[in-house]
């Protein structure tokens, strides 16, 4: 299996300096569903220990991770294939600072390859089955997904995401982030911040190691963030959502993207609340906001 990895990372190598890169024949063999058997093996192995770690953190932000998902050779390879990011959409505002990608036939075909092997069914089985949650689907059209970049002094602010999907028929129920970033030390920053008992106290950190997936639930009180990039470097990142017909929690309500300021952004978390309320109002008159979201992949009939 090794060599066959090393195999396809010599043929497509050239691939980093095409606008739009072409298929070839080698790539047809190696696609998302020999990706999903990887990763479904590393499920596997680690089974238990993510499921108890995601059982003891449950009744706050249920959350697990897994180290060294992927051969070190593939998760290599998909981080060089992540596009400039003067070719990806800039985010920024007082609420966040990163460039984001969801219409991946723009870019290297191993990045989506790997996004969706994450939506292989038995895959989602397996995580449905893990998080105990009796209904659980993907996103085929990548709906605040794909793929994110940040650079130095870029971050993303305390919020709640999105509580539904883009036609508002399902929760938000699961957040998966694989990070890509090789010799991503600690100290670099751009990490995923958890704050279970709310912003006015001490932050989980999850470090956003190479080749690390973190799995993490989204509902009414699951506030996270990314910590700024302190390094002249990208943090790159892999990003899927998963669906259900129920929320995670009895008394979650429908509610946008909700941002807040960090604890010590005092006068960014009042103008943020303000924000956060002006664009829920709108929300209540039109169900799928004034414009559609541009954050999708729009795929061709």
């Amino acid at each position: 299996m090794q060599a066959y990895w090393c195999m396809y990372i010599l043929v497509n190598k050239n691939y980093s300096k095409l606008d739009k890169p072409q298929t070839t024949m080698e790539e047809i063999t190696i696609n998302r569903v020999e990706l999903a058997k990887i990763i479904l093996d590393k499920i596997n192995q680690d089974r238990d220990s993510i499921k108890q770690h995601y059982k003891n953190s449950k009744n706050n932000i249920g959350y697990f991770y897994i180290d060294n998902l992927l051969p070190v050779e593939i998760a290599q390879h998909i981080n060089i294939q992540f596009p400039d990011p003067k070719k990806m959409i800039l985010k920024k505002s007082l609420r966040e600072d990163k460039h984001i990608a969801a219409q991946m036939n723009k870019y290297h075909p191993i990045l989506e390859e790997v996004i969706y092997a994450f939506q292989n069914e038995k895959i989602v089985q397996n995580i449905k089955d893990i998080c105990e949650i009796e209904f659980l689907c993907p996103d085929e059209h990548l709906y605040a997904g794909g793929i994110s970049s940040m650079k130095k002094g870029q971050f993303l602010n305390p919020h709640l995401d999105n509580s539904h999907d883009k036609d508002r028929n399902r929760w938000r129920v699961l957040n998966l982030l694989y990070y890509v970033s090789p010799e991503w030390n600690d100290e670099n920053g751009g990490h995923l911040e958890l704050w279970p008992n709310g912003l006015k106290k001490k932050q989980v950190t999850l470090h956003s190691r190479f080749n690390r997936l973190i799995v993490m639930a989204t509902h009414q009180s699951s506030w996270h963030s990314v910590s700024p990039v302190l390094v002249n470097s990208s943090r790159n990142c892999v990003s899927n959502y998963y669906f259900s017909n129920n929320p995670l929690q009895a008394n979650d309500k429908f509610h946008v993207t909700t941002f807040r300021g960090r604890p010590e952004q005092i006068i960014t978390n009042q103008i943020l609340k303000i924000d956060s309320s002006i664009r829920m109002n709108i929300r209540k008159i039109f169900k799928k906001g004034i414009v559609e979201n541009p954050h999708l992949y729009k795929k061709e009939d």
